[in-house]
């Protein structure tokens, strides 16, 4: 009788028995949910309806682009709870808006230190044939000063920029501060590195920061730890955490490099050997970059300590990098014409590197010539391409032939018939993959720097560009680019018309979810 009782109290309180009971429990509970709903279908379903309604009225009303918009719409009404909810949660990220708060602070701190000088802005209105209308909406709005006095050497090539860079970082007295997307060992990064390190022990402050995101598979995770040692600062911007959250989407995509407030470089080069053409992953890699020194270099001294700035609660002793800079500045050429460094943030309302890239679209008489990796356009940039060609205006694409992603490349595809029935030339670097970033117009004005001509580079990532007027380097950015062109192939409506088929469709499809991209 024992041995009975014993046996049902281990069968009754056994775990085959608890499991079997949390089963049909969690049946029971999926059994009233549907009957809950089946019972309440009416009113469980208009207050979808009413979800979705408000989201998609609250997306209309907010200012951000169209094609931004459609690509939030889409998904809120095909899929009304989730799409919805998963707009909210985007929307509502608590490290996206402390983030966007910062950033708005740091630039009214720095703004003191970027005021506009009233006879450069006076003598840049006279020179302009606009009247100086891009310098005012700069300074006003994007909080970036027009100088005079400042020299710029121009690189065609990553190649190019390597050894020049070295140079100047050997003879860095006071500081040098880094800011870049992509960091990976290998001749260029590793030279460098001893650079830094030797001068970090000579006293020299080094400051280093490069993206969470761009060296997440490239950097280890305590890289900052290892520079701390060798004396140099040393935070990654951003680091991806396992964390659902938007706070990962805005990436610092700029490259600067400042030394001792004289001297400053910007483009499309990141610290890695692909960018001086000493690993080839798509075949010949097509790069450009500029040399600031002068009066402008003080703007990249401001944009890299506001981004420094972000996690930093202590107040940055910015009189310090600007004394250097009246010290130790050698006098550039006379003559120099205009030059206005800027950067872009993606967590302001206003799209200062778009903005730019429009204003030389509509100010252009004889022609427009850009180079770009990737081509992504949102209505703004297709009316100002095709609106350039249309009144007459030579304006070509170099792209490239070889892309380093298909998906981008299968995007910019689905926009090239419009663009050649409007006018616009579009031509493809058969050597390899161009990832250089710079428009030249009419012989006076260029711009070299980070950004895209994408989605990305133009609302998602902290950018950073110089704008150039009337300067020595507009005619070598010119020069590069009939160089280059000589190495294009030109894509004709044929091509476009044969391209496969399939090919056409995904590019389509893609175009929904661009802006998301």
């Amino acid at each position: 009788m024992r041995k009975k009782l014993k046996g049902l109290l281990r069968i009754i309180f056994g775990r085959t028995t608890f499991a079997v009971l949390a089963l049909a429990a969690q049946i029971g509970v999926l059994a009233w949910c549907f009957l809950f709903f089946m019972e309440n279908i009416v009113y469980i379903f208009g207050l979808y309806i009413l979800l979705s309604a408000g989201v998609v009225l609250y997306i209309l009303n907010k200012r951000e682009s169209p094609e931004y918009k459609t690509a939030w719409i889409i998904p809120v009404l095909i899929l009304p709870v989730f799409g919805a909810l998963l707009y909210l949660f985007v929307e509502m990220q608590l490290p996206t808006r402390w983030m966007a708060e910062r950033v708005r602070h740091l630039s009214a701190e720095t703004r003191p230190y970027l005021t506009q000088d009233e006879e450069t802005e006076r003598a840049y209105g006279d020179d302009d044939s606009a009247g100086g209308s891009l310098s005012r909406y700069m300074n006003s709005w994007g909080g970036y000063p027009v100088y005079q006095n400042t020299s710029v050497t121009y690189f065609p090539l990553g190649d190019d920029q390597f050894p020049e860079l070295k140079r100047q970082l050997e003879g860095a007295r006071h500081f040098i501060f880094l800011e870049y997307f992509i960091v990976e060992h290998g001749v260029l990064w590793d030279s460098i590195l001893e650079i830094l390190e030797r001068k970090a022990k000579e006293g020299v402050e080094v400051r280093f920061m490069y993206d969470g995101m761009g060296c997440l598979t490239l950097l280890p995770h305590h890289y900052p730890k290892e520079m701390e040692e060798k004396g140099i600062r040393c935070k990654v911007f951003s680091p991806v955490r396992p964390v659902l959250s938007t706070y990962q989407n805005n990436r610092d995509h700029r490259k600067i490099v400042v030394i001792d407030g004289h001297t400053a470089f910007t483009g499309g080069t990141n610290l890695a050997d692909e960018y001086i053409n000493r690993k080839m992953r798509f075949g010949h890699w097509k790069d450009t970059a500029v040399m600031l020194k002068g009066d402008g270099v003080k703007s990249f001294t401001m944009m890299f300590l506001q981004n420094w700035n972000i996690t930093e609660m202590k107040r940055e002793n910015y009189e310090a990098y600007l004394e250097s800079y009246e010290d130790f500045c050698p006098v550039p050429a006379p003559k120099a014409g205009y030059v206005m460094p800027y950067g872009d943030s993606p967590l302001d309302e206003e799209s200062v590197g778009k903005q730019v890239y429009v204003d030389i679209l509509y100010q252009a008489r004889r022609y427009v010539h850009m180079m770009t990796p990737y081509l992504i356009l949102d209505q703004d940039m297709m009316s100002a391409l095709t609106y350039a060609a249309k009144r007459g205006v030579e304006t070509i694409i170099i792209m490239p032939h070889i892309p380093d992603k298909i998906y981008a490349y299968l995007l910019a595809r689905s926009y090239y018939e419009e663009l050649l029935l409007a006018g616009v030339k579009i031509y493809e670097y058969t050597p390899g993959f161009v990832h250089a970033k710079s428009y030249v117009s009419d012989d006076d004005r260029a711009v070299v720097g980070t950004i895209n001509m994408d989605y990305r580079s133009l609302y998602l990532h902290f950018e950073c560009a110089v704008y150039f007027y009337r300067n020595p380097a507009v005619e070598d950015v010119e020069r590069d680019f009939q160089e280059t062109l000589e190495k294009c192939q030109e894509i004709t409506l044929e091509d476009c018309r044969n391209y496969p088929r399939i090919k056409k469709l995904a590019g389509s499809l893609l175009r929904l979810f661009a802006p998301l991209m």
